[in-house]
């Protein structure tokens, strides 16, 4: 069948970029074994090199094992992911796309991104001679070494390495899980679909069967009735040929009764003469006239009738009148029986739902009409139904009235919306409730925020609030970053507590601190069931500073004192791990989630689907610094609406210089005065 080979066809193209994708998967598995920190097996560095004849940026390896093992990488996102990844390890690159990873053997010819520059360089004059005679055309020369460029090697550590290399392993991973769930979609789509076709095959045949039953027994009950027809007609012909002769016997018969009465009368009347007694020989015989026939005594089913005749000449010397009256049977026929019908049945379900259908009722035959009786008349009863269209559009509501402004300060916004109060019918359209059509916004509150004295931010210390704080201890945020973010979250501790008291604030705060694992072995370890519970924290890189309390001093002094763990960036576990914290919260207070984060997280898919499940609990905020954080993804975890759940940082310098407009932007977005604005877009 067409859909089956075409989903046959869809499904080996998915199964083959899986099997390449786990192809790549292996060798990341390799290379993350050979470059394994913990275990000393290699001090890997990198070199970009730029070739003066084809003017390409390329990035190899110095160690030549791990470079043939990078060139052994098929797909093509796995380039993608080597290029995002360490791209950033050399300074001086303009983006991520200056540069690509040098692959030998079949897979050369890559296109080059070049970088885009806004004040383009002048043009050098050309150089004497050919600068471009290198054989190699820049490629490495046998033994590893290059041809005519310039290389400068990469300042990186073994731990920064590796740590890029485990986020370029999730990357891969996160691949195949997709590559995975679609193809079992497409697997249940396919079966499901070829039980339906099978399902409708298997009806038709059961209907072709009915049908060449029906057919075999209709042309056994036409060969029944030929052969009937023509015993009926032979039957025909031979009482047509008997009434003949019978006819012909009779009309014989008669003419010869006929010519013997006539002669008898002769006979009588010349005996007579010859008697002598003077008699003419003349004889008048009784004649009597037809039969005349009385009412039967019954209509139909066999009754009597008497006959009657009158004399009309009365004998004369001839023969006496016969009888004149005689009895006989009538109306030997059967009587015709009527049709008699059941009642009514109820009328059934419409054959359709929409655009018009018909219902019909039936009633059955009690006793069928025989012998010229009443006909049984109709028998079903249809009438139309259901005659709207199929593609009825749903019905909305009135707008509601503009609600109350989402933030008290910082920009917010209101929101009316319409609801459905009649579904959509069939094919009909109906506005998404994220639809213009059913949801608007309109700006408020676009003034800045004031501030309360002694304070350098916006304050949210009157609100019972649970908020879990997020920071990011990978080791891309760096020294600098670090010491920024602790900074950061220092402050935002503070804008919940009130001067005016010593302890016991209405807000309670919890701090964890995610990073990841740094090396191949603590990778394993993280996410094996054997790991010991005690250690499975430290391994993975998340640690639980502290619980919800509101003993925020302690939550304080608990921040300055933490270190910088330089490991990955989990991210999904975090947001797990912050979801199971918010089940210690107060079932009278709103939690949030404030994430900080530098960058793209080891799993994207992960943490999709952990900022999904987080969303339903709390409010989820995210603190995008660095061009490098993937604020697409982020705007998709982010609880809606996006606009009012991200804040936005664009260095590590800024994070330091601005963070009390940082934390004026949090504080904005997660406290209002009004309870009711408060809980604007919560849990989306």
């Amino acid at each position: 069948m067409e859909h089956l080979r075409k989903c046959d066809s869809e499904l080996d193209t998915l199964k083959t970029r899986l099997k390449i994708v786990m192809g790549d998967i292996s060798v990341m598995t390799t290379i993350l074994k050979m470059t394994d920190c913990s275990a000393n097996k290699a001090f890997m560095q990198m070199r970009r090199c730029t070739d003066e004849c084809t003017k390409k940026s390329l990035i190899e390896f110095t160690h030549h094992d791990l470079q043939d093992k990078v060139s052994q990488l098929k797909s093509k996102l796995s380039h993608d992911l080597f290029q995002d990844t360490l791209s950033d390890l050399f300074e001086g690159i303009e983006s991520l796309q200056s540069t690509e990873f040098l692959q030998t053997g079949n897979e050369t010819g890559l296109v080059i991104n070049k970088t885009q520059f806004n004040n383009p360089p002048v043009p050098k004059m050309p150089l004497p001679g050919n600068p471009c005679t290198d054989p190699y055309a820049g490629a490495p020369k046998p033994g590893g070494k290059r041809g005519k460029g310039k290389c400068a090697l990469s300042p990186g550590s073994c731990y920064k390495l590796q740590e890029r290399f485990l986020a370029i392993q999730s990357g891969i991973q996160d691949e195949r899980d997709d590559l995975l769930e679609h193809v079992s979609m497409l697997e249940n789509y396919r079966k499901e679909t070829k039980e339906t076709i099978e399902k409708q095959i298997a009806d038709c045949e059961n209907a072709l069967n009915d049908a060449q039953s029906d057919l075999a027994d209709a042309m056994r009950k036409e060969a029944t009735a030929g052969e009937t027809a023509r015993e009926v007609s032979a039957y025909n012909g031979q009482l047509n040929a008997d009434l003949v002769k019978q006819m012909k016997t009779c009309s014989t018969n008669y003419g010869g009764l006929e010519s013997e009465m006539c002669a008898l009368k002769k006979i009588r009347g010349e005996l007579y003469k010859m008697k002598g007694d003077g008699h003419a020989g003349l004889f008048q015989d009784c004649s009597v006239g037809p039969w005349d026939p009385e009412e039967c005594t019954k209509v139909c089913g066999g009754g009597e009738q008497d006959l009657s005749r009158k004399v009309q000449a009365q004998p004369d010397g001839g023969a006496k009148c016969l009888p004149l009256r005689a009895r006989r049977s009538c109306n030997n026929v059967p009587c015709p029986v009527d049709c008699q019908l059941h009642a009514w049945s109820g009328w059934s379900k419409c054959s359709a739902d929409c655009s018009g259908g018909v219902t019909q009722r039936l009633r059955e035959v009690k006793l069928a009409m025989k012998y010229a009786g009443k006909a049984c008349g109709a028998t079903s009863e249809t009438k139309a139904c259901n005659n709207q269209a199929c593609e009825v559009d749903c019905k909305l509501s009135r707008w509601t009235k503009w609600g109350g402004c989402s933030k008290d300060c910082d920009g917010g916004t209101q929101k009316r919306q319409k609801y459905v109060f009649k579904p959509a019918i069939g094919a009909g359209k109906c506005p998404d409730a994220w639809d213009d059509g059913r949801l608007q916004y309109k700006e408020c509150n676009m003034h800045r925020c004031g501030l309360a004295a002694g304070f350098t931010t916006l304050t949210c210390f009157d609100k019972p609030l649970d908020t879990v704080i997020l920071l990011d201890g990978s080791g891309s945020m760096g020294r600098e970053g670090w010491t920024a973010e602790i900074a950061a979250a220092q402050k935002l501790i503070g804008a919940f507590m009130d001067p005016k008291l010593k302890d016991g604030f209405q807000a309670q705060v919890s701090v964890i601190l995610y990073s990841g694992p740094r090396t191949y072995t603590q990778y394993k370890r993280c996410f094996s069931s054997r790991t010991p519970k005690s250690e499975r924290s430290q391994i993975c890189g998340i640690q639980t500073i502290t619980h919800l309390t509101s003993d925020l001093h302690k939550v304080l002094g608990l921040v300055k004192k933490l270190s910088f763990p330089k490991g990955g960036t989990l991210t999904s576990l975090a947001l797990l791990q912050a979801q199971a914290e918010l089940s210690l919260g107060r079932k009278d207070s709103h939690g949030d989630v404030i994430v900080f984060t530098d960058g793209k997280p080891m799993s994207v898919r992960a943490t999709g689907i952990a900022a999904k499940r987080l969303r339903r609990a709390a409010r989820l905020v995210w603190v995008p610094i660095t061009r490098h954080a993937p604020l697409g993804s982020i705007k998709k975890w982010a609880t809606r609406r996006w606009q009012e759940n991200i804040v936005r940082v664009s260095s590590f310098t800024d994070l330091a210089t601005t963070k009390d407009d940082i934390v004026t932007h949090i504080i904005a977005n997660i406290c209002s005065h009004d309870s009711s604005k408060a809980t604007f877009g919560r849990f989306q």
